[in-house]
This record gives structure tokens, C-alpha cells and sequence, in this order.
């Protein structure tokens, strides 16, 4: 029950940052749906055992890559998907944690805890850029391929 939770909040805040971003309505469930399953893949990762920084870039190339192909079979810019998909992702609340406990003078855990929302924040932007460079590969060896 628990998981059918985390699976409707990510898709709903997914597909409302999708209005937010003004993307195109028939776009909408297709945000929601990169958002979950790459929030999907990041709870499972995380109650796996891994480190929240690697699973966030396992999510994170997951949901650049399904961007990509989505944008390609919908005729849709890949940051509408990849923007929108990306924010479950991203580590509001404990970028909030660490400002409030730097407001309660306990530098301790604010610093912990901004050092992993920094290191969150950077995995995030490793994976998309990560899964960027896979594609222009692929597409050179493709397009080398075609010339020959």
C-alpha cells in the first residue's frame, strides 16, 4: 500500500509541474508517467540498500533515456518530459532540513544534510548529462554507419 502511494504523489506532482511548465496537454500523463517510474526506480534502489546518491543517478539516466524516446515517438521536445520527470527527484525537503536546522544553530546536521542535497543535486545533473552523451553517441555510430 505503501508503494501505491509513492506512485500516485510522484505521478500527480510529475504531471502538475508538467501545467506548471505549460506543457502540452496530451503531454501531461506522459510527464507523470517518466516521474514515477523514475521515482520508482529511486525508492527501489534506496530500500535496496543503495546510497541515495547513486540511486538518483540510476533514476536520473532512466528518466533522461525515456525523455529521449518519448520525444522521439511523441514529436516533443525531450525537456518537457525531462524536466517535468525530474522533480521527484530533486531534494527539496532536505535542502529545507538543513536551512531550518542552520536557523536552530545545529550546523552539525545542516551541514550533513546540505552536503547531501548538494551531492543529490549533482547526481541528478550527472545522469541527465550522462544519459545525453550515450545518445549523441549512439546517434554518431549510427549516422557513420549510414555513411559507409
Amino acid at each position: 500500500m505503501w508503494i501505491l502511494g509513492q506512485l500516485v504523489t510522484s505521478f500527480i506532482s510529475t504531471a502538475a509541474f508538467g501545467i506548471i511548465f505549460q506543457a502540452p496537454k496530451p503531454s501531461l500523463i506522459k510527464c507523470g508517467l517518466v516521474g514515477m517510474c523514475g521515482w520508482l526506480i529511486y525508492i527501489s534502489l534506496v530500500g535496496y540498500g543503495l546510497d541515495a546518491v547513486p540511486a538518483t543517478v540510476v533514476a536520473a539516466v532512466f528518466v533522461a533515456v525515456t525523455s529521449q524516446v518519448f520525444a522521439k515517438i511523441y514529436k516533443t521536445p525531450i525537456i518537457i518530459f525531462s524536466v517535468a520527470g525530474i522533480i521527484p527527484l530533486v531534494p527539496g525537503g532536505m535542502a529545507y532540513d538543513a536551512m531550518r536546522n542552520f536557523v536552530e544553530n545545529d550546523y552539525n546536521t545542516a551541514i550533513t544534510l546540505a552536503a547531501k542535497a548538494f551531492m543529490i543535486s549533482g547526481s541528478i545533473a550527472i545522469g541527465l548529462v550522462f544519459s545525453e552523451v550515450i545518445n549523441q553517441v549512439i546517434r554518431r555510430s549510427q549516422l557513420r554507419t549510414k555513411v559507409k
